[in-house]
């Protein structure tokens, strides 16, 4: 107590200057316009300030949310310029029966949604590793795809995680076709540079142009119809000289893989028992 005594005596006159100084900035300030007026510009442009950056930050965090929610809407358009294009190319059809076929209930699939942690590229067989597993309805040759593409298929699963077979992996066969066509083939990477796949097997009267979009057949028990795979970077003719090899660029960054959705198709589980059991026959 002493000390704080002997502190405020030994600097009084500061304690008297600053208390003086700010009675006088309150007494100029509340009784003159001008300076009045002043003040509060100064102060709206600090605290103006102040909130853009609070509010920049505030976005940065929510970013993860915002892509998380952007790639459900990009899967659901997809599916829904797939059902437009089915209806239009069977029959011809006015604004009103487009307007209600986008509005149809996505009945025919199920998304879940995982975060890659683990991931390579250069291998000949390269694998992701996902953090979730059979105890969120993942399990065994259901589809994986991100914002801009098809990713791989699901290998094996535990109670917590899942490991994918790459699109960039040498057992990953993928059957694709040129949109507006219903020529396809089946897509394979060959090892080397991960932005671009080949797809094979494509007949020699199947008409494409560079540039144009590949997309997932439908025929199979993986993939919807319509998901985006890539574009047509280059052709040449298959060693036989049967068929095309066209190189595709992929839609997909596989060097930047983050955020992803497992596919689960509705009556996948049936339609792979069915078609094991005709083979095996």
């Amino acid at each position: 107590m002493r000390n704080l005594i002997n502190f405020l005596l030994k600097y009084n006159y500061w304690f008297l200057f600053i208390i003086l100084e700010v009675a006088s900035f309150v007494l100029l300030f509340r009784f003159n316009r001008y300076q009045q007026s002043s003040y509060f510009t100064s102060a709206n442009t600090v605290v103006g300030a102040v909130y853009e950056v609070s509010g920049g930050i505030s976005s940065y965090f929510h970013l993860k949310s915002v892509n998380e929610d952007l790639l459900d809407r990009n899967m659901l358009l997809e599916q829904q310029i797939t059902n437009l294009e089915k209806a239009l190319k069977e029959r011809q059809v006015d604004s009103v029966t487009v307007s209600s076929i986008r509005q149809m209930p996505q009945n025919d699939y199920q998304l879940f949604k995982a975060h890659v942690i683990k991931n390579s590229l250069t291998q000949p067989d390269n694998y992701i590793t996902l953090d979730k597993g059979s105890s969120s309805g993942i399990r065994p040759e259901m589809g994986v795809v991100d914002g801009n593409g098809i990713v791989g298929i699901v290998y094996e699963t535990s109670p917590s995680y899942s490991v994918v077979i790459s699109v960039l992996n040498s057992k990953s066969n993928i059957s694709c076709k040129i949109i507006g066509s219903d020529y396809f083939g089946y897509l394979k990477w060959e090892h080397g540079d991960s932005r671009y796949a080949y797809l094979k097997d494509l007949p020699r009267h199947a008409e494409f142009n560079l540039g144009d979009t590949v997309v997932t057949s439908g025929f199979s028990t993986v993939f919807p119809e319509g998901i985006m795979v890539g574009t047509v970077d280059d052709m040449a003719d298959s060693n036989d000289g049967l068929s095309y090899l066209l190189k595709i660029k992929l839609a997909t960054d596989f060097g930047k893989l983050s955020d992803v959705r497992v596919v689960a198709r509705n009556g996948q589980e049936e339609q792979m028992k069915l078609e094991n059991k005709a083979t095996k026959q």
